[in-house]
């Protein structure tokens, strides 16, 4: 089975996201369950210098509209993964994240840059490609490539099937109908089942519409992507496309996220010697400048600081989680106002509250490590890799019950606990109020060593690798060439 894997980022080069781990990790997932996979990928700057001896494959023509003339390059990943990267520096070769200036602004030629990506997508997987490599099927990832479906079917003769995968529906790829030319569509492709999307264009749309199946990263986001609350304006196209939408969780790389060969942390353990955990929060607490305290448990937050993480909602319980009594870690960046919260909420309470404004991948190893509670109340997640990585480690995660942490996260009960299934904490609303109750219950849960420690050895039971999610991607490829 060949697979051709578009995507606007891949880890761990370039990563904003689960979008880039998912784009790291799945296709060596993939190549172990007998795929022949290829990742084409925009060759950034970071791309360039990770692969500096990178081969020249092909020059690719004007394609139509404002697209320009492209190279393809071809590297390989350590892992062994063959990499196609689309050079173009007049779209590609620049400063900050794939889609946003340093500024923090969008690039305003987003739609000719992802554009591009998407045409080539489509031809590679087409009877006009210029490589001896055929894939039988496209497999295309978010907004940015969700025009490759639509564009391949230009192309009448000898071309892949095409999946399309949603990792956050709130992310579609919006834009005027100006771009309409640039992009090389016309007025033929103006309409509900073209790229029209309420007056305007969108690249989401055209891939759910045009792709041969659908897949997002979590069953329970399958389910709540078609309702009216979870839909973004999507709903109805996800509904009529429902027989074709299937929901796969998302793994983890085990080699990156095993507490017993982690080399991040201060000391080694797993399921069956977990007093040596207790070593990784000592550490931690010196490391972060926190009172190095054995009586009272610390919450750990690794995330981006958004509303959709829920994480105001944590922002507003800081003094009484502190209270409990508790301590915090923070680990994360987004609005400048949650920012300016929790950093507030460290000088309240030195001590007890450490906040590092940024992303460090060691320190976010050592706090899955150190932490014994891991709070992520998100109001939605399509899947979530931080809830996994914190059972692996034996970090009881305090959720709420959407997409994806619906799907790795049983509440504790005793039930549930006798039955080995129990392995955190869910909290059902998203106030204030019910995150500090089930972080005070949870809190209180700690002090009975016996039963947390039962809890951790349930969550560090799990399996959460990418094999069981790479074979089922494998067998939906399979599908669309079943009669």
């Amino acid at each position: 089975m060949k697979v051709l894997f578009t995507t606007s980022e891949i880890a761990p080069w370039v990563k904003t996201g689960g979008l880039g781990d998912v784009a790291g990790a799945l296709p060596v997932a993939l190549r172990q369950a007998g795929c022949d996979v290829r990742v084409l990928v925009p060759r950034y700057p970071a791309l360039r210098a990770a692969f500096p001896d990178a081969g020249h494959l092909v020059h690719l023509p004007w394609m139509g509209g404002h697209l320009p003339g492209a190279d393809l390059y071809a590297a390989q990943t350590p892992e062994g993964v063959s990499l196609l990267l689309l050079d173009c520096p007049m779209l590609f070769e620049r400063p900050g994240n794939p889609y946003l200036a340093p500024e923090g602004h969008d690039w305003l030629d987003n739609p000719l840059r992802f554009g591009l990506l998407s045409r080539v997508a489509a031809r590679l997987a087409s009877h006009a490609s210029p490589l001896d490599w055929r894939p039988d099927v496209l497999h295309c990832h978010d907004w940015q490539t969700g025009l490759a479906p639509y564009y391949l079917r230009f192309y009448e003769h000898g071309a892949a099937k095409s999946v399309m995968t949603i990792h956050n529906l709130a992310f579609q790829g919006d834009f005027s109908s100006d771009v309409m030319g640039q992009l090389a569509l016309g007025e033929s492709d103006w309409h509900m089942d073209g790229v029209e999307y309420y007056g305007g264009m969108s690249f989401l749309k055209a891939g759910l519409r045009h792709a041969d199946k659908l897949t997002t990263v979590s069953p329970s986001y399958a389910r709540e992507i078609q309702t009216k609350v979870e839909g973004m304006g999507m709903q109805g196209l996800l509904q009529a496309r429902a027989p074709d939408l299937v929901g796969i969780l998302n793994g983890i790389d085990p080699a990156a996220w095993n507490p017993a060969t982690d080399v991040h942390l201060a000391a080694p353990y797993d399921r069956d010697h977990l007093a040596d955990k207790q070593l990784n929060k000592q550490a931690l607490q010196r490391e972060m400048g926190l009172a190095e305290r054995s009586d009272c448990p610390l919450f750990g937050i690794v995330s981006r600081l958004t509303y959709q993480k829920g994480l105001d909602l944590v922002a507003a319980i800081g003094d009484g989680l502190i209270q409990l009594p508790a301590q915090l870690v923070v680990l994360g960046s987004g609005s400048h106002e949650l920012e300016a919260a929790y950093r507030q909420l460290a000088a309240r309470y030195p001590g007890q509250v450490a906040v590092t404004i940024g992303f460090n991948e060691g320190l976010a190893h050592r706090i899955e490590a150190g932490a014994d509670i891991f709070l992520m109340p998100s109001r939605f997640e399509p899947c979530g890799l931080n809830q996994m990585y914190s059972l692996a480690y034996g970090t009881l995660p305090l959720v709420r019950p959407t997409g994806g942490l619906a799907d790795t996260v049983v509440n504790y009960s005793e039930l549930a606990l006798h039955e080995g299934r129990a392995n955190g904490f869910v909290c059902n609303a998203a106030n204030p109020q019910s995150i500090l109750g089930t972080a005070a219950w949870a809190a209180g849960m700690w002090y009975d060593k016996p039963r947390w420690q039962a809890l951790q050895r349930n969550a560090m039971a799990g399996d959460y690798s990418w094999t069981g999610p790479a074979q089922r991607y494998r067998d939906l490829y399979e599908s669309l060439f079943s009669a």
